[in-house]
């Protein structure tokens, strides 16, 4: 053989071993990722199980779509109680090509038209539902109620009682979350908060998210609800955070119930935190000007919605064709 095709020859091997050698380590390097990932899920696991033992609950959910996903998040207090009211009532909308992140928060005092009900206050749907069918029957209702006023799709949902978020936001953020708190708050949340500046860790996010002793009542419940989920979105979203991924999806298995499956949790986050994420935008609904204040006997003192004002400027809002 020539000397030229030795020299062709062998830089022909050195190639095919490099490549082979860089296949071996990419390998190496996806095992060594996926077993990471197995044993902090395991460990979040495990932890959930230590403090939990929640049942599964099956939801009716809307046809997936390409663009978007839309998840109804809903907070309760349950006391150990299967049927209660949800504090907490938020539509959290994910662009899947953008990986924008929108939130919607639901007024609980809403006078709204449930279905196979009179009307009642928004967050009584969960209740009837609940005392009827178990925790299931509660999500639907809800979920059923939301389709018929604003003509939205919901594919899933995520609903945590108040002491599983405490949980999860301790695992979540071990050094607390911060928040600039903006007067002292201590009346019926369990925690006494301080103005300024400071970390708080999950017994008193949750404090600071339930406070409403003050003028603005409900409605600055639902500003800061929606302050602290975008604080916690931008935690979770950071670089450092992607590691605990595995371990906060294994734990949220037992602290959070849900129908989405842990790796759709975990992609979902992985997704939005790799690509940057636009900033959190938020929508309280009733919107401004689009309401009128009235009492019931049966409901007490509630909020009358314009509903069409209210649908088109949900409709503007999410860029989603309403029914």
């Amino acid at each position: 053989m020539e000397p030229e095709q030795q020299i062709r020859k062998n830089r022909r091997k050195k190639k095919k071993f490099r490549f082979r050698g860089f296949l071996f380590m990419l390998l190496i390097a996806v095992l060594a990722i996926g077993a990471y990932v197995f044993l902090q899920f395991q460990s979040g696991h495990k932890l959930a199980e230590e403090n939990s033992d929640l049942p599964t609950i099956a939801f009716d959910g809307d046809p997936e779509t390409g663009d978007y996903e839309n998840i109804l998040v809903l907070g309760v207090d349950s006391r150990g109680e299967e049927a209660s009211r949800t504090d907490t009532m938020m539509l959290v909308s994910h662009n899947k090509k953008t990986d924008e992140v929108k939130v919607t928060s639901f007024m609980r005092d809403i006078y709204a038209a449930i279905p196979g009900y009179q009307s009642y206050k928004l967050n009584t749907a969960y209740f009837l539902g609940a005392r009827e069918g178990g925790m299931e029957g509660g999500v639907d209702l809800l979920a059923n109620t939301l389709r018929s006023m604003f003509g939205i799709k919901i594919h899933h949902f995520a609903l945590i009682d108040f002491e599983s978020f405490e949980k999860l936001v301790d695992i979540a953020a071990p050094n607390g979350i911060e928040i600039d708190v903006q007067k002292k708050m201590s009346k019926n949340i369990g925690v006494t908060l301080t103005p300024g500046v400071q970390k708080l860790n999950g017994k008193e996010l949750l404090g600071y998210a339930r406070f409403r002793a003050d003028q603005e009542g409900d409605f600055g419940r639902v500003r800061r609800q929606q302050e602290v989920m975008t604080a916690l979105k931008e935690e979770l979203m950071s670089v450092s955070a992607v590691p605990k991924y595995p371990k906060l999806a294994g734990a949220a298995k037992g602290y959070v119930q849900t129908d989405l499956t842990v790796s759709n949790q975990i992609q979902m986050a992985t997704s939005i935190a790799m690509n940057g994420g636009a900033g959190v935008e938020r929508l309280t609904l009733p919107i401004e000007n689009g309401y009128t204040f009235a009492s019931y006997s049966h409901a007490g003192s509630v909020i009358e919605m314009d509903i069409e004002k209210n649908k088109q400027a949900l409709s503007e809002f999410l860029s989603q064709p309403l029914d």
